[in-house]
């Protein structure tokens, strides 16, 4: 958890909520550090402190880098930004006696240096002169902090490498490799992204995995150019470069696919003085996940500033728009104690935690079973959020082909009596149009509409796209949709509206697109005569549509997809 972060957690009823917050990631090297050891170099570690009601509470502590002046370290601290806040931090460097830890007593101070989290966050990257007690100047010592702002991006990837066949420099025994990804910037400069573990007298290591966000290692550019420096670490300071390799992360994610993720790791200066040189190793890629932290669009569900915050005085948009549609939808479903599942796996998805096994607290169907139509919905909803971890990416394509899927298997009956509606809740964040466009135009030729209301205040301009009112709907590919099927309505504008004017607004569409199904493919609702049939008194005109229910037998059946 960064710091900060549970400030909306505790909040009690009543209390004034916590401001909403953004997050950085704080990078830092030294320059100039004093020499405390005798025989070698200084071993530095930074301890961050962050000031909170009159007391310095410790944040967290760097790693050490062992014999070093100029160090840069590979920890990043991630910190809850709040502008309306003066938010204190001090830095303090140590020479470290021994394994980094959260104890200091036994190290020797180098120097500290005080600001605000906002100072830093407005210099982008500050650099401040080192001071001892009583205020004197560390020598030449000086601390670079870099703020990054990665609240827009939410992502992060873990990686896993090891190694086949390093060069060997040490006479008496193997090498000590040990791995380091730099970032290359805009300028061309190099931003340390990870150092990994040192694996001792081994020529083909495997280090251990480690997470970063894609901020921090690849400015979530795909493309961005990565460096991997391969070292055998030296107790001295001085590593020997074995070799390094060149990648992106976009060709890490492709050569990882393709069962082909390894490179040539080359020592130019090798590579210029011998005419066989073939490579001083190879470095593989064992393992790549990428996940989306979907509780960085939405909001951590327990803070005050989330969209999924339950307010016990107020629902949330998420609780009002499910409501206020469910409610219309429900007295046209035959059978309100089926309710669907509110998560599918790799969709809108959610984690669950250790208390309950995949998609169990995500659905109507847990083992005591909730009340009745929408209030079950809302109930499995508000029980699955302290279950689950928030996650993602949000893939609308998959929930949409599963409803179309039930909706396909009702076609194919002799009267396709039960029409599906889809209710999407989305914050926004799309991350797969294409397929979301593929899977309306198919859903077009099956007996179901699709509502989407969007929650906040993001861009959906992707999501008014899939409403075909400003023209037909096609594919990728070029297939238009066979009916508009999509209704989409910002839940910012009907805020302050009443219930029955949301519903009402959302669901406008829906008579006449199912009217629109069964006339197109010739089905006239159970129960209705020959004569009715043909046209004659008893017959709902298909061009002047009343509500949905009295079309006869065709019920509803409410799908909701809770993002």
């Amino acid at each position: 958890m960064s710091a900060g972060s549970e400030r909306g957690a505790s909040a009690a009823p009543g209390v004034v909520p916590a401001p909403c917050a953004s997050k950085v990631e704080l990078r830092l090297s030294c320059r100039h550090l004093l020499d405390r050891d005798p025989l070698t170099k200084s071993d530095p570690s930074v301890l961050l402190l962050l000031r909170l009601q009159g007391q310095w509470v410790q944040v967290g502590r760097t790693e050490v880098v062992p014999s070093c002046l100029h160090p840069t370290f590979s920890k990043v601290f991630t910190l809850d930004y709040y502008f309306e806040e003066v938010q204190k931090l001090r830095f303090e460097v140590y020479d470290s006696h021994g394994p980094s830890s959260h104890s200091c007593q036994d190290d020797d101070f180098l120097g500290g240096m005080e600001c605000t989290l906002g100072q830093i966050v407005a210099q982008k990257k500050m650099t401040q002169a080192l001071l001892l007690k009583f205020g004197r100047n560390a020598g030449k010592s000086t601390i670079t902090v870099i703020a990054e702002d990665i609240s827009a991006n939410n992502g992060y990837v873990e990686l896993s490498f090891r190694a086949r066949k390093l060069d060997d420099k040490d006479l008496f025994s193997k090498s000590d490799p040990f791995l380091e990804m730099y970032r290359v910037n805009d300028d061309q400069s190099e931003q340390l992204v990870y150092r990994t573990e040192v694996v001792k007298n081994n020529l083909s290591p495997a280090w251990e995995p480690f997470k970063v966000s894609l901020n921090c290692l690849c400015s979530c550019e795909e493309t961005r150019p990565l460096k991997g420096l391969v070292w055998d670490h030296d107790s001295r300071g001085k590593h020997d470069l074995i070799g390094e390799f060149a990648t992106t992360f976009a060709e890490m994610q492709k050569a990882f696919r393709e069962g082909q993720a390894q490179w040539d790791c080359m020592n130019t200066k090798y590579k210029q003085k011998k005419r066989n040189y073939k490579n001083s190793g190879v470095v593989i890629l064992a393992d790549l996940k990428v996940a989306i932290d979907f509780t960085a669009s939405n909001g951590d569900p327990r803070n005050s500033c989330s969209l999924h915050y339950i307010n016990p005085f107020q629902p949330n948009e998420y609780l009002q728009a499910l409501v206020a549609v469910g409610e219309v939808c429900q007295d046209y479903d035959r059978c309100p104690m089926t309710l669907p599942s509110t998560s599918t796996p790799r969709t809108m998805s959610a984690k669950v935690g250790a208390r309950g096994g995949l998609g169990q607290g995500c659905s109507g169907h847990t083992p005591s079973s909730p009340p009745p139509g929408i209030q079950g919905v809302v109930e499995a909803y508000q029980n699955c959020l302290p279950r689950v971890q928030l996650y993602g990416p949000t893939n609308v394509a998959p929930i949409i082909s599963k409803v179309a899927r039930m909706a396909a298997a009702e076609e194919r009956t002799a009267e396709a009596s039960q029409y599906y509606i889809l209710l999407i809740l989305t914050d926004g964040v799309v991350t797969d149009m294409a397929d979301t466009r593929e899977a309306i135009v198919r859903a077009s030729h099956l007996p179901m509409s699709v509502i989407i209301v969007g929650v906040g205040n993001a861009d959906f301009t992707d999501m008014q796209t899939l409403d075909g009112d400003a023209g037909v709907l096609c594919s990728p590919r070029g297939e238009p949709a066979a009916r508009d099927i999509v209704q989409f309505v910002p839940f910012r504008e009907l805020k302050n509206a009443s219930p029955a004017a949301l519903a009402k607004c959302v669901l406008a569409e829906v008579p006449k697109q199912l009217v629109e199904y069964y006339s197109h493919k010739e089905l006239p609702p159970r129960g209705l005569s020959a004569h009715a049939r043909d046209g004659g008194p008893g017959c709902v005109p298909c061009g002047r549509p009343e509500r949905a229910g009295q079309l006869g037998e065709h019920p509803i059946s409410s799908a909701p997809g809770v993002p």
